[in-house]
């Protein structure tokens, strides 16, 4: 029974709910698992055939459950893979020397993977970016898809800045539709106090996705620093971040960044 238990969960995080609503009524109305033929169309024709013969071999090896019980696992296992999705999940990702102790992903390969989930709306802050010729790719094919990117930079230090590079300039010039912020030179605290810099990093798409990462858009941070960071799937997090920083434009504490020199 257990390999039973365990492809209904499978089954509870491939399929949408409603089609799990389906299928489940279905199997209710079968009288053995002799009849799981009755079943197959209901999982519609774009489901994994492999997965669905696997269920119904499984389902065969036990007589422990009747139709009413798989219906009632099947169910429950689509309504804690919907609750598991709204809770979010959380991932590591590091570059550098590996330990061998925990699974990692890098860096470039996890910001790529934000980037290129994007469908509208992107958001990246970095305190400077220049070199990373794989994340420009990235970022024109999101274009290309119709989405939306906004990019926060700390400004060079001839726009008042506190860096020599002009990383605006290069992201332009990479990403020309990209609409650029800098922190404004107002908000940054007492005259008399050193100046505040845009030093979070981060990515966020759709609301849905986020990236908090020590990394600039280098290609050191990408390839040969050690960078720490999380990705979080799902749950509250990333739309808060992406309303967050949306509200920092909003109330103009990020101003759009000029064009030209």
């Amino acid at each position: 029974m257990d390999e039973l238990l365990a492809v209904i969960a499978e089954l509870g995080l491939e399929l949408h709910p409603d089609r799990v609503r389906v299928v489940a009524s279905k199997i209710e109305g079968l009288g053995s698992v002799k009849q799981f033929a009755l079943v197959r169309p209901a999982f519609g024709p774009n489901a994994d055939k492999l997965l669905i013969a696997k269920f119904g071999t499984a389902w065969r090896g036990t007589d422990l459950m009747s139709p009413r019980d798989v219906a009632a696992a099947l169910r429950g296992a689509s309504a804690t893979a919907v609750e598991q999705e709204h809770r979010g999940s959380v991932e590591l990702t590091w570059t550098g020397p590996a330990s061998g102790q925990v699974p990692i992903r890098h860096t470039e390969q996890v910001l790529k993977e934000v980037i290129n989930a994007a469908q509208r709306r992107l958001f990246i802050v970095s305190f400077v970016a220049y070199q990373v010729n794989s994340i420009s790719k990235a970022l024109v094919d999101a274009v290309a898809r119709g989405v939306q990117i906004d990019v926060l930079l700390e400004s060079s230090s001839a726009h008042g800045g506190k860096v020599d590079h002009d990383s605006a300039a290069d992201m332009r010039k990479a990403v020309p539709s990209a609409r650029l912020f800098a922190w404004s030179a107002h908000d940054h605290g007492a005259v008399d106090q050193y100046p505040g810099v845009v030093h979070a990093k981060c990515a966020v798409a759709d609301g849905q996705i986020a990236f908090i990462t020590s990394a600039n858009l280098t290609s050191a941070a990408m390839e040969r620093n050690m960078e720490l960071g999380v990705l979080v799937k799902g749950g509250n997090l990333p739309e808060e971040l992406h309303n967050h920083l949306e509200a920092l434009i909003a109330t103009k504490i990020l101003e759009p960044v000029p064009s030209g020199p």
